[in-house]
């Protein structure tokens, strides 16, 4: 065989490999940072591609953003943690048959010097009280994630009323977030699973945990294909069967980083 018909022949094969990649289905999901940033991702999804033979495209946002992106047709499935916005998207129409896929929750992390004095409080709003009156560094999300909602519950739980140049709004994820308040010996309240994810990188210390309303679950809705007809609506079912399935149910109460599970299913 000569090196030209060789060359052809593996164009060709390459040419058809191409063909068939891109002929796979890909569905588009929404979801928060902490999914993606805890590693539990990169852990659930491959399962599901390779039964469906298909290709899930993350996108990576605050919840906000996320649901954003629902009402606008972008995505086809979006997996977020802010109940009160999830019912609104359910009730408005945008979105359709949703799921509750797992929960953990979030704890108030703080430097060794806790300058606020809230360590092993049980209180979330006293210890933002605290934080405020102390006037320590405070660092949040400030992008409309679920997160950033569940903070602003507490602030208004707090009876606190004015945040200070001490109160910095960074406009990133999570992981990043902690990573600042970090550098800075500040707090912040971040979800478990990516606090967890990211012990090596940081410093901090849970200085609050246990508060119910600290409690954070998280849920999967369709996009309405009768509001966005090209919404892939039998992948996305598939996607929320999957994501109740025994299957993914064992993938999720089985993830772990340094020994410690990051997120339960009921």
């Amino acid at each position: 065989m000569g090196k030209v018909q060789f060359l052809s022949i593996v164009v060709s094969l390459s040419l058809v490999f191409a063909s068939a990649v891109s002929a796979r289905e890909h569905l588009r999901l929404a979801t928060t940072t902490s999914t993606e940033n805890s590693g539990l991702l990169a852990e659930l999804l491959p399962p599901f591609e390779l039964a469906n033979d298909c290709f899930v495209d993350v996108i990576s946002v605050g919840t906000g953003k996320a649901i954003k992106l629902g009402e606008s047709g972008d995505v086809d499935v979006v997996m977020v943690h802010a109940r009160a916005k999830e019912d609104r998207f359910v009730a408005a129409g945008y979105g359709v048959d949703r799921r509750e896929v797992m929960y953990n929750d979030f704890v108030l992390l703080g430097p060794d010097s806790d300058p606020a004095g809230v360590k092993g409080t049980t209180d979330a709003a006293a210890a933002m009280m605290r934080i405020a009156l102390a006037k320590a560094t405070f660092v949040s999300r400030g992008d409309d994630s679920g997160t950033h909602a569940r903070e602003k519950q507490l602030w208004q739980n707090s009876g606190v009323r004015s945040l200070g140049d001490w109160y910095l709004e960074a406009g990133r994820g999570m992981g990043e977030v902690i990573v600042m308040a970090g550098e800075r010996q500040g707090y912040t309240l971040s979800d478990r699973g990516t606090y967890l994810a990211f012990l090596n990188k940081t410093d901090l210390h849970i200085v609050v945990e246990g508060d119910q309303r600290l409690a954070n679950p998280y849920g999967a809705i369709m996009v309405n294909p009768l509001k966005h007809p090209h919404v892939k609506a039998g992948l996305a079912k598939k996607f929320l069967d999957y994501l109740t399935s025994a299957k993914a149910k064992d993938l999720i109460n089985g993830f772990r980083k340094g020994g410690e599970q990051l997120f339960y299913v009921q």
